[in-house]
């Protein structure tokens, strides 16, 4: 199983330990583990993502849900932090998310732009910052830049990184897809060798004939939990939260975390999986997901 890491061992400054502290100890369920609620799909995905569920399209629903669910923070772009954040401040910490794209073009030559600064997570009162790194494309000496620039801020202000760390891009996809575990246990590595302090990428699902050599020749040794493990081990010496991405069943929601915090995961970053639903129902699966975490006290 992966090393799991703990907050003093990291040698972090006063400010970024303060907010991590605040983060993972004082928030969710005070263990040092992890809920985050996104509401980013907006700009990322567009309005199609609250069709299914219309009262979800204004932003206090997912803010309500955060508070009353337990998680430990929400994320959302400068947008909905300015418009929306000061009904709800000191009610729920606030990560905000820096840059960002629509998905209207193809990802082909995926590159997610700033839009926000980190000193305007200080000033809103953020506890951490979020930046989209999008691996493999054929952008990314763009991509790279923005973000050593971002966390030479970060470091300044002693703001927590959290890296969106997602394989994207025609390249990933002549080699297996972004799902695969090549792709995601890239991601993760890339992510840490980058300066991320919190880690956010895809469950890793599978090697197929696209992967590169070594990977298919170790396929068989993978299960579910093994993959896991993988991802989680080139992660290194950061914390290591998983993306619900698309709506699932709740049945595989709660199995795949239950992996997750098995081998040594930091916790969730799930927002369509449960704003998707109408409130009660999210509030629920929001119990059942708090109730695995609590389980793994770090």
């Amino acid at each position: 199983m992966a090393e799991k890491i703990h907050l003093n061992s990291l040698g972090y400054s006063l400010g970024k330990k303060s907010r991590l502290y605040d983060l993972l100890y004082n928030h969710g369920c005070k263990n040092g583990t992890l809920m985050i609620l996104p509401i980013d799909q907006g700009l990322e995905h567009g309005p199609i993502d609250f069709l299914d569920n219309p009262e979800a399209e204004h932003p206090s629903f997912q803010f309500e849900l955060a508070i009353k669910g337990g998680f430990n923070a929400i994320a959302c772009h400068i947008g909905l932090a300015k418009k929306y954040y000061n009904d709800f401040a000191g009610r729920i910490p606030l990560v905000l998310k820096i840059n960002g794209r629509t998905n209207i073009p193809s990802n082909e030559n995926a590159f997610s732009s700033q839009d926000a600064t980190v000193e305007d997570a200080v000033a809103i009162g953020a506890i951490a910052v979020g930046y989209t790194l999008f691996v493999g494309s054929t952008r990314q000496d763009e991509d790279i830049s923005q973000l050593a620039k971002i966390r030479e801020d970060c470091d300044k202000y002693g703001m927590p990184l959290i890296v969106w760390s997602y394989p994207r891009g025609s390249a990933i996809d002549k080699k297996g897809g972004q799902e695969t575990l090549y792709a995601v246990d890239y991601a993760a590595r890339e992510a840490l060798e980058l300066g991320a302090d919190i880690i956010k990428i895809n469950y890793p699902l599978e090697v197929n004939d696209l992967c590169p050599k070594k990977y298919k020749e170790l396929a068989f040794d993978y299960s579910d939990d093994q993959r896991v493990d993988k991802v989680i081990r080139s992660a290194g010496r950061a914390f290591v939260i998983f993306s619900g991405g698309s709506k699932i069943s709740e049945d595989e929601i709660l199995r795949r975390i239950e992996i997750i915090m098995q081998q040594g995961g930091a916790g969730v970053i799930f927002g369509r999986n449960l704003w998707q639903r109408p409130f009660d129902e999210g509030l629920r699966l929001a119990e059942k997901i708090r109730s695995i975490l609590l389980n793994y006290p770090r």
